[in-house]
């Protein structure tokens, strides 16, 4: 069996110290020129793979960040996953996803599992308020930062967008081109980012005399859950039919264009169709899909760069910063 070279065979293949080689290795700048090139040639000579586990040990904390999104299948975290990615290699740190699926006790297993792992610090989109968790692990070093939500104590930093505003923007559009029987479709309503979209949408039609908003809730925010509400809409007569419907997000909005398409009901002659959060698929869809963009890629590079600042100075005071949606409006409502 091989034995696994060392830091000493290096060192002693490279002609240098010990010290020299972990100098090499975490910090470079220390290192005349011709040392960092022997010791470079004696890893790749020797096939040296460094201890990072040894190395957490010693620093309390790995060069690895969590992140857990609420849907992992949905592009808005996938985008603003890469945010966050980009700006953690700046730092030399690595992100790992993993996808709480809008369920409690998942996100719970994967924060445990994160802190067990000693992450450098955590980015979480929660379901649910997690507070006394992640003051927990805050209390033992690893700092967290929730994306696309704020907290209920603020007591945390956050990055989100303002959901309402989005919300408001949309409807406001749908009656804006003259449609007064408009339909949430989405879910679930007790989720705080929905919850929002939808308080947004009924203060614009608040202002409108004769408008009315109804509400078709689903137990999560997917495609399937969209098909199955486009479905539902295209057996109303088209006295009861809805002429506008404002999805909780893009991809329940793609779902629900599929349902009505399929049944025969005209996306927007018949029943203008809006969503949230721009992913790509939005404007490459059959009817290019209306949304309220938000700026996925920076909120996680955003997201990123605070859970930094807060792991090099634990006393910092929470941020929050508060993007604001755009309307994109496209074929669904034209």
């Amino acid at each position: 069996m091989t034995v696994a070279a060392s830091i000493r065979d290096v060192a002693d293949r490279a002609g240098v110290s010990v010290g020299t080689v972990s100098n090499v290795l975490n910090h470079v700048d220390r290192v005349k020129e011709d040392s960092v090139r022997r010791v470079h040639e004696a890893i790749a000579e020797l096939g040296y793979v460094r201890n990072d586990a040894a190395r957490q040990l010693r620093a309390g904390h790995s060069l690895m960040v969590g992140l857990v999104v609420l849907d992992v299948r949905n592009p808005f975290f996938t985008e603003l996953a890469r945010g966050a990615e980009r700006e953690a290699a700046r730092h030399g740190l690595s992100v790992v996803l993993a996808n709480s699926d809008e369920d409690v006790a998942q996100e719970a297993r994967h924060i445990d599992l994160f802190e067990q792992q000693r992450v450098r610090g955590i980015l979480l989109s929660p379901y649910q308020e997690a507070g006394p968790r992640l003051r927990r692990m805050r209390d033992r070093g690893i700092p967290a930062v929730l994306v696309d939500r704020r907290g209920a104590d603020d007591s945390f930093s956050s990055v989100s967008v303002d959901d309402e505003t989005g919300g408001y923007l949309a409807a406001r559009h749908l009656l804006d081109t003259g449609r007064r029987r408009i339909l949430f479709a989405g879910g679930p309503l007790d989720m705080r980012q929905v919850e929002d979209r939808l308080g947004g949408a009924r203060r614009a039609i608040a202002e409108v005399r004769g408008a009315v908003l109804d509400t078709l809730p689903s137990a999560a925010s997917t495609v399937d859950a969209g098909r199955l509400a486009g479905d539902q809409v295209a057996t109303l007569a088209a006295s009861e039919r809805p002429d506008a419907i404002f999805c909780a997000n893009d991809l329940v909005a793609l779902g629900v264009l599929q349902g009505l398409l399929t049944n025969g009901i005209r996306v927007p002659q018949d029943v203008a169709l809006i969503g949230f959060d721009d992913i790509d698929f939005a404007a490459a869809a059959a009817v290019p899909l209306s949304s309220v963009r938000q700026p996925s890629n920076l909120m996680g590079e955003t997201a990123m760069r605070l859970l930094l600042e807060s792991a090099d100075d634990p006393g910092r005071a929470p941020e929050h910063i508060v993007f604001q949606p755009e309307l994109v409006a496209r074929a669904s409502t034209a």
